[in-house]
């Protein structure tokens, strides 16, 4: 009788530890089902910020200057020109612009183009206005800006006075955000009279701002694309634990298997959380310098 009762008892004991330890099971089950789907919900309403992909450029340009005067033997030099245009910013007390191929090699095209098309205007007779062309020599700019002469001059000096002498062409040499400069001066006929054109082309690079790193905008977006991932697999495994018999032998191996996945996927949504700032930060001194903040 003794051993009998011992028997029940141990039965008894093992009945409970099983029902227990069932119950432990579904309780680690629930609360990570809650955890997780408070965690996706967290992670969607995270910006990873976003790059300016077109950049509002400036373009200034004052009307064409054209200016009297007679014809001369006078040969004007563009690097004359820049010369004396870097000579009236350091009277006033600004920076020497830099020359640049790609803004020398678009004001020559649109001194020609001129004489070519006989107009002597900012934007060509093809609809091509001077923002267009210096990005289709590939410079890239923030703010840029052209001045446009026509007429006959002594001397380079005296062309970049007349300039000056114009508050709007003024303005252009001047503007302190400038710091690269393209000019061409270029004789020819134009309406039956012989006379220069000249033009300068002014400009910001671009390159002037830091762009936020690509590798790490490419990095949050690889492990959002892998958290999308193990989203549809978290579903997919809590629809299996849904469905599955609690009897069933391979319920708990299912409840297991669904906890490792949310503790990876909490994991990896930690680093992109981590890495979402430090993009952010980037793309905001981009932004800044771009406005010249």
């Amino acid at each position: 009788m003794k051993k009998l009762i011992i028997f029940l008892f141990i039965i008894l004991v093992l009945f409970g530890a099983g029902f227990y330890f069932k119950n432990n099971i579904l309780n680690i089950y629930q609360s990570a089902s809650r955890q997780i789907t408070k965690n996706i919900q967290d992670f969607k309403r995270t910006d990873a910020g976003n790059l300016i992909t077109e950049v509002s450029r400036d373009f200034f340009n004052p009307p064409p200057l054209e200016i009297k005067g007679k014809p001369s033997q006078t040969v004007l030099d563009k690097n004359i020109i820049i010369k004396e245009s870097n000579l009236q910013r350091k009277n006033n007390g600004l920076a020497s612009l830099f020359e640049n191929a790609e803004l020398n090699a678009s004001a020559l095209a649109k001194a020609n183009d001129m004489f070519q098309n006989q107009y002597f205007e900012h934007v060509s007779p093809a609809g091509l206005d001077p923002g267009e062309l210096v990005l289709e020599y590939g410079y890239k700019y923030i703010v840029a800006g052209e001045n446009l002469i026509l007429g006959n001059f002594v001397s380079e000096r005296e062309l970049v006075r007349s300039w000056m002498d114009s508050p709007g062409h003024r303005a252009n040499i001047l503007n302190n955000r400038y710091s690269e400069i393209g000019v061409a001066v270029v004789k020819g006929t134009y309406k039956g009279e012989s006379v220069w054109m000249g033009v300068q082309e002014f400009g910001l690079p671009l390159s002037t701002c830091s762009e936020p790193s690509l590798n790490l905008k490419n990095e949050i977006k690889d492990k959002n694309t892998r958290l999308d991932q193990m989203s549809a697999e978290l579903d997919s495994e809590k629809s299996k634990i849904d469905n599955a018999n609690t009897k069933n032998p391979q319920y708990n191996n299912l409840v297991e298997s669904y906890n490792r996945l949310v503790a990876q996927y909490q994991l990896l949504a930690d680093e992109v959380k981590n890495l979402i700032p430090q993009y952010n930060n980037q793309v905001n001194i981009f932004n800044d310098c771009v406005k010249g903040s």
